[in-house]
């Protein structure tokens, strides 16, 4: 009969079957699974999760980005209280995007600006939109 050592872990809980399940079970939660503060994080949570599941990085690469990013974080002074835990997931994601190749730091630091700009342009409570083949600064 097969068996596994529980040394340590609670009995109760059901394994997870997700790939990566260690590091998804980190994520603030609720009964119904991850909570997130804002929108951005649940798109990024999203993100990461379907670029893996799409075979674009293994889910034991983006384990490591995201350690990384949270070690640093912790190099740097930063609580550890989970408020920053999304600006680390980001991070990690952009870490991949440049190891990837898929774009540079300057195309990221460009991209986030338009959409800074697009933000403060916004009047409140209308949704963000950056108008359609909008390029970053010197780039169109």
């Amino acid at each position: 009969m097969p068996s596994m050592s529980i040394f340590g872990t609670i009995t109760l809980s059901q394994p997870d079957p997700t790939p990566g399940g260690e590091q998804l079970s980190a994520l603030p939660r609720d009964d119904g699974g991850p909570v997130f503060a804002e929108p951005w994080q649940a798109q990024a949570f999203a993100l990461a999760v379907k670029l893996s599941e799409q075979g674009h990085f293994t889910w034991k690469e983006w384990a490591a980005a995201l350690a990384a990013e949270l070690q640093a974080a912790a190099d740097r002074g930063e609580p550890d209280d989970g408020s920053r835990y999304y600006h680390c997931w980001l991070a990690a994601l952009e870490r991949l995007v440049g190891e990837k190749g898929w774009a540079d730091r300057a195309a990221l630091v460009a991209r986030k600006e338009v959409w800074a700009e697009a933000y403060r342009r916004t009047p409140h409570g209308k949704p963000v939109e950056l108008a359609a083949g909008l390029a970053p600064p010197g780039r169109g």
